[in-house]
């Protein structure tokens, strides 16, 4: 049984839902913007215990920041200090600050499970209708643009994505590598350096004196410093399917690219709509790493969530860089309970691992479903072209938005209430149609916007950061040649619409086909599942994020009109492209079959007997975040319970072979830590033993478990095999934030007798800190914890 802190069993399920009229705004915080609205808060409390707002109400109403609730002082626990709230020192944040709250998620499972119950009720019958948004018949533009309006914001970035530069149409585009000093190195045989923006977030770059920095073949060397410029044109001297540079050995640059995070509370309103999110370095979504192939990636993260000046109160964190192999470092992995203790607030812990990849990906917090708040961030790691493109623009990063905190939304999830997101976003940015909500909103918050010149071609980063929706992503009038996922280059192919799952990134190149002064629509599609629109859960008011395209002469205020390319029928596929398509550019081959060992696994979706959960052969997953399993395999403690869902493989085989079986109506974008794995097959029914693409099997970190099909009643099936060359407790779960929430994860135990390595002392502090700040604060681990 998974150890508990000394006073968390005095935690109940007991339920408080109170009403708190909003009026005028908050004494010491006028950002807060008053309501009328009657906003219900749900607060989880000790047995026995009352709930009592911080500031009383009066006949004038109490404010919108009022809304926090904590034990009565004259209640106490020996040894346990609650947080306080007060109205002399306000605390706009926090997990149960949640302004304008004021109705429960509109979509239930019918009733509650029962004890005993095995199978969950069927879907829900009420499937609600896009409210004003789109329709299956409507695909034009937005359908909060008036015709004559511009795209002027009312919002300043400040406001809406705090200190990130992110979603402006002069955000410095990208170099094809870094030099040494933060400056560029322009890729081509003749030379000269092009030196750009330095890698943001209180970064610093330093060389190892010992080792001289080694650009690639192609490229030339440079020490040039920071100079903010747009990167040049390379087209000309671009190797398009370098393959010999993109599949060979990674290079030893002896350089290391430091960066500095904080993780903080902040107030943002990405759509307009004010919510409280988790802010890096006070940005939304947060600031960009980037390296070259091979470099050192060092990074320190400081915990301030603190709900007040001390070192009681508030929540803890982590950092987990998403498809880094972590090969010479599996221990800077960044899950807690796994290679860590969570990070408690006011503590750091600083990660340092290689870019052993190169291409797009991201960071994200792996505590709780933190990073659906806002912790998160882009990475981008400088590597050969295996596509020609003039100008990068950088990361587009995909993904829904919630009008609550996700802390309100975990537990509406873990309360049996599908959350269904209000909102997509393309980098942090969207209107909302005010109209459709009594919140206060502010219309024309502000949308991303991107400059092309006619003729050129350009690559885009595309990262789904999402909690749960699968993104379409298309350009209107615009083809997309995709030349990598996840990481991973493929054979080039051209398509009209990228599909992106939670977690998983595409690199594409767009051709500017457009003429000067055109503007057309960039769009990120999630629809609404209930409604039969599309692939995701959302409320049907604003499913698809907009950004507008500009090309040069343009007025970068007027509304595009193109027109959307998207059908009903692509809207509704609900996977990536088809495996044949997708074929790896640098094989992995496979192990003989004889070397291969083998495990089936189950997923299902059923009542624990007060809970919906997912389970993994019949145990849902949750963690014991007082400890870290790889310390203890290192230790020789195998004394694994069974909720911490740990599975061991044969040593002696050269590689694992995982078949994942879903019984239940929604697809899972599987991903797997410490490893690339090659997709053998996805489909229906039984698995025949055939293998797509046997000779180039795509090779990805994230890949598409679909939902049972009903009609035919047969589970989906998704195959993976990878091979054992990283000894060490390798995480494998959906990306879905509920899911994974909901204890939808297992870990996989590979090699334990190969580990040689010991846990660096800084980590393993991590259990210590940790430890000490759970023997003060009842942690408020409601879900799987990771």
């Amino acid at each position: 049984m998974a150890a508990t802190t000394r006073y968390a069993a005095a935690i109940s399920a007991l339920s408080v839902l109170s009403a708190v009229s909003a009026g005028a705004s908050f004494p010491g915080y006028p950002s807060c913007i008053p309501t009328t609205t009657t906003v219900y808060t749900t607060v989880t409390v000790p047995e026995g215990w009352k709930a009592s707002p911080a500031v009383s109400e009066s006949p004038k109403a109490a404010s919108t920041c009022s809304q926090q609730y904590t034990p009565n002082p004259s209640w106490s626990v020996p040894g346990v200090t609650f947080p306080t709230y007060s109205p002399e020192k306000p605390n706009p944040n926090g997990p149960y600050y949640n302004p304008y709250n004021y109705v429960p998620e509109p979509i239930n499972w019918p009733g509650l499970p029962k004890k005993g119950q095995i199978d969950p009720p069927p879907m829900p019958s009420g499937r609600p209708l896009p409210i004003g948004g789109y329709s299956a018949s409507k695909y034009d533009a937005p359908h909060w643009c008036l015709k004559g309006s511009d795209l002027k914001p009312a919002l300043s970035q400040q406001d809406t994505n705090g200190a990130s530069q992110w979603g402006l149409i002069d955000c410095p585009h990208l170099p094809p590598y870094l030099g040494p000093g933060g400056g560029s190195v322009n890729p081509s045989t003749t030379g000269g350096s092009t030196p750009t923006s330095k890698p943001a977030g209180g970064s610093s770059i330093v060389q190892s004196p010992s080792v001289t920095y080694s650009s690639p073949s192609n490229s030339t060397k440079t020490s040039s410093s920071y100079v903010p410029s747009i990167t040049s044109s390379f087209t000309d001297k671009c190797v398009a399917n370098d393959t010999s540079a993109a599949c060979g050995k990674m290079p030893d640059t002896g350089v290391t690219r430091k960066y500095n995070f904080e993780i903080s509370y902040g107030v943002i309103a990405p759509d307009g709509i004010e919510v409280n999110g988790i802010l890096v370095n006070g940005q939304f979504p947060g600031p960009l790493i980037e390296a070259n192939w091979g470099d050192w990636i060092e990074v320190t993260v400081k915990n301030n969530l603190p709900y007040n000046s001390g070192v009681d109160g508030g929540e803890p964190t982590s950092m987990h860089w998403h498809g880094f192999l972590q090969q010479e470092t599996p221990y800077y992995d960044g899950v807690p309970s796994v290679q860590q203790c969570p990070i408690p607030p006011g503590k750091s812990l600083t990660y340092r691992f290689r870019a052993d990849q190169f291409g797009t990906s991201w960071y994200h917090s792996h505590y709780s479903a933190q990073y659906s708040g806002g912790a998160f961030g882009p990475i981008v790691v400088h590597g050969p072209a295996t596509a020609c493109y003039d100008e990068d623009i950088g990361p587009i990063i995909l993904q829904d938005w919630y009008h609550k905190d996700y802390f309100t939304m975990l537990q509406s999830v873990m309360n049996n209430t599908i959350p269904l997101s209000n909102n997509a976003l393309i980098n942090g940015k969207m209107n909302y149609p005010c109209a459709n909500t009594t919140l206060p909103c502010t219309p024309n918050a502000g949308i991303s916007k991107f400059k092309f010149t006619p003729g050129k071609k350009y690559r885009l980063r595309l990262i789904n950061t999402s909690a749960e929706a699968l993104m379409k992503f298309t350009i209107d009038g615009h083809n997309f040649t995709v030349f990598a996922n996840d990481f991973k280059p493929v054979v080039p192919y051209t398509t009209q619409v990228v599909t992106l799952l939670v977690g998983q990134r595409t690199d594409v190149v767009v051709e500017a086909v457009g003429k000067a002064g055109d503007s057309y629509w960039m769009r990120s599609e999630m629809g609404n599942a209930l409604a039969n629109d599309g692939c995701s859960f959302s409320d049907g008011v604003s499913t698809q994020a907009v950004a507008a395209v500009y090309y040069d002469g343009a007025d970068t205020n007027s509304v595009p009109t193109s027109q959307n390319g998207l059908t009903p029928a692509l809207k509704n596929a609900c996977g990536n492209d088809p495996l044949p398509l997708t074929q790896a550019l640098c094989p992995v081959p496979l192990a003989a079959d004889e070397d291969v060992d083998t495990l089936t696994v189950d997923f299902t979706f059923k009542s624990n007997g007060t809970n919906l959960v997912w389970s993994v052969n019949n145990q849902t997953f949750r963690a014991n975040m007082n400890q870290a399993l790889l310390s203890n395999v290192i230790d020789g403690d195998f004394n694994f319970e069974k909720e911490w869902n740990v599975f061991q493989f044969d040593s002696s085989k050269k590689a694992i072979r995982i078949i994942m079986r879903n019984f239940f109506q929604n697809g899972h974008p599987m991903h797997l830590h410490g490893h690339d794995f090659n997709v053998l097959a996805v489909g229906f029914g039984e698995w025949d033993g055939t293998i797509t693409n046997p000779t180039r099997t795509l090779v990805r970190d994230v890949g598409p478990l679909p939902p049972f099909r009903p009609d035919i009643n047969a589970p989906a099936y998704l195959v993976i095999q990878f091979n054992q060359d990283n000894p060490g407790m390798w995480p494998l779960h959906c990306h879905i934030a509920w899911h994974v929430s909901q204890g939808l994860y297992f870990n996989v135990l590979e090699k334990p007798g190969s580990i040689n390595y010991q846990i660096p002392g800084p980590v393993k502090q991590t259990c210590q800190d940790y430890d000490a700040w759970t023997s003060r604060n009842i942690p408020l681990q409601i879900d799987s914890g990771v």
